[in-house]
């Protein structure tokens, strides 16, 4: 029902700022909240941030609160993450997801490609 497509990811020193995109299909991007997830080599993937309709209603893990934003543009269906202040720690593959707000319970049915963000010490 939506596909996700994710741009932003490269190479940064610590210290410094990039900002992932996720694009999404179709006319009803309002209807998911979106969420951030990372995954690194040798660790479980993990839960960075998620946001529903309204910019007011989000919510980070404590390893990037402060950080990283999330926000999202509606009008052109993508949502962004923010990140500032990279640590070498913050290197992983990053991806998008899409929780269907139309049903109850969180459950995240879409997934972007994910995107590459390495940060030198």
């Amino acid at each position: 029902q939506v596909q996700l497509v994710e741009s932003g990811g490269g190479l940064v020193q610590a210290g410094g700022s990039l900002r992932l995109s996720c694009a999404a299909s179709g006319r009803t991007f309002s209807n998911y909240a979106m969420a951030w997830f990372r995954q690194s080599p040798g660790k479980e993937r993990e839960f960075v941030g998620r946001i529903n309709r309204s910019t007011e209603n989000t919510a980070y893990a404590n390893s990037v609160k402060g950080r990283f934003t999330i926000s999202r543009d509606n009008a052109k269906n993508t949502v962004y993450l923010q990140m500032n202040s990279l640590k070498p720690e913050d290197t992983a593959v990053y991806y998008c997801a899409a929780d269907d707000l139309r049903t109850v319970g969180v459950r995240y049915d879409y997934w972007g490609q994910g995107t590459q963000v390495t940060v030198s010490s």
